[in-house]
């Protein structure tokens, strides 16, 4: 299996995983205990670690034998257990690796004292040192050593020279611990170590510890550009914080996940955590790795092979792949009100809703899948319904949350058999912002990956280019946010979405006018049609949670309005006037508006929509 590491890590990324010591600190061990011998006195304790990572979907572990070599060994008198602490270390690991597909990394870490020339520890002790180390390791059964957080090149050379001595051919990951500069400890920068290593015979090169996710990124960035050998990293979930006399890590899952997708796109191959970095953390990593893969090879297989492109067959005209597509390929404007699946199976209040709607005009449902990862029906049961009981067209909501590449196709095939033609390809939120937060995404591919597939499949191909018969005649559609803070990344994954074959936006809801006509004219060079999202706000707090939680812009003189409301019917009564004049601001600007509902409140959906002067008079509903 060993053997088989070094050609997957030339081919695609390997995820590692997290801190041992920060776990164990958390399960109630003082840090003056000598974590390497709990391997001996506690066996169950650190094989639990190790199936907590696996659990989360480490593809790696690395034996509790970070200090186990004689040098730290002998602070807490046990210099003469070096082979037992290491050997049962490696058999710990294999043992918890038992049930999964993984390797098992021997972790060797500084000897802790100076060595020649600033300390009076010779090279040859230095190397002696770690060789009795890594041949237990070895002889414990792991299939790679990890050199891991040394500051001096030095020390690492008699490492890397001691695991040769053991093992000629054995993998060896070599990692160096740098600082907010990207320099080890003895100053060396990125494109000395890096050679140096290489040099040495080091299969894998990186960095690890000491600096949180942005400064190794710059550092491994320096690193990819002076050597093609496989890289790693290995960052702390941040600088860690005093609290209460404790150091917290304070890095989120998520944060650590989109640098996750960062470090694999500058070309790591190994992606780990070091101090702070639980299972949650890796847990949410691996997903987003998998969106960032599974990305890749979906854009690959829809563009790349002529084969491919000759099974392909014509896809159906826009204008005859539903009554939306027509208006979108009329350049007609679209009105959409928004439904929201319910928290049972009593779907009354939606299908009477749907027919008002219908009687007023409005062109389409909006249906979204599970809005803020809440349980609710599914959203294509109601869509399908809609269809059937009110004979109104429904735009259904799908997310890559939760479903694989199969499920995704297996479900589009099933929506297009029975008549659902107009979708939104939408990643999705996190279970844990849900009432269900320890729920398990899924995420094998994000919106971009989404839209890829439904292209390929209203091209009559299934994800890997297999032809399926007749192609699909999906409306592709996308969501988009204006008000992101980092517009340069929205923009970008917006470029993405269009090459992907998306063919409408719809945007987020829109209360800033400056916000939406810059996002307009930066994406004039890759325009769809784009229908504008527009929210009838109930109350100030609704306004503040907009702004707040769900990262939507509303600009301060929008909730001093709702904030001077006299009663909650004046408030719902000012959330009107305002949506009614986005929606006249932004009419000759976009090609449609999809107008919220909220609290299932159609009639204030269309009160906003009578702005236009096309809607019929609203009953409520």
């Amino acid at each position: 299996m060993a053997g088989e590491l070094l050609a997957r890590l030339k081919q695609s990324s390997v995820l590692c995983d997290g801190a041992m010591g920060t776990l164990l600190y958390s399960k109630g061990i003082f840090i003056n205990r000598c974590y390497d011998e709990l391997n001996l006195s506690q066996p169950d304790l650190i094989r639990g670690i190790h199936h907590e990572y696996l659990q989360a979907g480490a593809e790696m572990i690395e034996t509790n034998t970070f200090g186990g070599n004689r040098v730290r060994l002998e602070r807490h008198t046990l210099g003469d257990k070096v082979g037992e602490i290491n050997g049962a270390g490696a058999r710990l690991a294999r043992e918890a690796a038992k049930s999964f597909d993984c390797w098992v990394a021997g972790s060797v870490g500084p000897l802790g004292i100076r060595i020649e020339p600033l300390g009076k520890t010779s090279f040859e002790e230095a190397r002696s040192a770690f060789r009795e180390q890594i041949a237990a390791l070895i002889e414990g059964g792991v299939d790679l050593i990890m050199l891991e957080t040394f500051g001096y090149l030095e020390e690492i050379h008699q490492a890397l020279l001691a695991a040769r001595d053991v093992h000629k051919t054995i993998p060896i990951v070599a990692q160096v611990t740098i600082d907010d500069d990207g320099n080890c400890l003895d100053g060396s920068d990125p494109e000395t170590f890096t050679a140096q290593l290489e040099q040495w015979g080091a299969d894998v090169i990186g960095c690890n510890c000491s600096v949180g996710p942005v400064a190794m990124l710059d550092a491994i960035e320096r690193v990819r550009a002076a050597t093609t050998l496989p890289l790693a990293a290995q960052p702390n979930a941040g600088m860690p914080r005093s609290v209460e006399g404790r150091n917290i890590y304070l890095c989120s899952p998520e944060y650590m996940a989109s640098y996750a997708r960062k470090f694999v796109a500058a070309g790591v191959s190994l992606v780990g955590g070091c101090c702070g970095t639980e299972p949650d953390h890796i847990r949410v990593m691996k997903a987003a790795m998998r969106v960032g893969e599974a990305r890749a090879k979906t854009s690959k297989a829809v563009t790349e092979g002529v084969t491919a492109q000759v099974k392909a067959v014509p896809t159906v005209a826009l204008a005859e792949r539903s009554h939306l597509g027509a208006k979108i390929a009329a350049r007609q404007f679209v009105t959409m009100v928004e439904i929201v699946p319910p928290k049972g199976t009593d779907i009354a209040k939606e299908i009477e809703g749907a027919r008002f709607l219908k009687s007023v005009g409005v062109d389409a449902i909006n249906i979204p899948d599970s809005p803020r990862a809440s349980a609710r029906m599914s959203n294509q049961a109601l869509s399908l319904l809609v269809q059937q009981q009110v004979g109104m067209e429904a735009i259904l909501h799908y997310t890559c949350r939760d479903r694989n590449v199969l499920c995704i196709q297996s479900d589009l095939l099933g929506a297009a058999a029975t008549g659902l033609h107009n979708l939104i390809c939408i990643t999705g939120d996190p279970p844990k912002m849900g009432n269900y937060p320890d729920a398990t995404a899924v995420f094998d591919v994000d919106a971009i990956g989404l839209v890829n597939i439904v292209h390929n499949l209203n091209r009559g191909l299934d994800l890997g280019g297999n032809p399926i018969g007749p192609g699909t005649a999906f409306v592709i559609g996308v969501a988009a946010n204006p008000g992101l803070a980092n517009m340069d990344e929205e923009i970008r994954r917006f470029e993405y979405k269009v090459k992907a074959g998306a063919e409408y936006a719809v945007t987020q809801p829109v209360f800033d006018l400056a916000l939406l006509e810059s996002f307009l004219r930066r994406t004039e060079h890759c325009r769809i049609p784009v229908i504008a999202g527009i929210w009838p706000l109930v109350s100030v707090r609704n306004a503040e949670f907009m702004k707040n939680e769900l990262r939507v812009s509303v600009p301060d003189s929008v909730i001093e309005r709702m904030g001077r409301a006299s009663s909650p019917e004046a408030a719902r009564a000012e959330g009107v006037a305002i949506a009614r004049e986005m929606l006249i601001a932004v009419r000759d600007m976009v090609q449609g508006a999809q107008i919220s509902a909220p609290m299932g409140r159609y009639s204030s959906a269309v009160d906003v929509l009578e702005a236009l002067g096309t809607a019929r008079p609203a009953v409520p509903v």
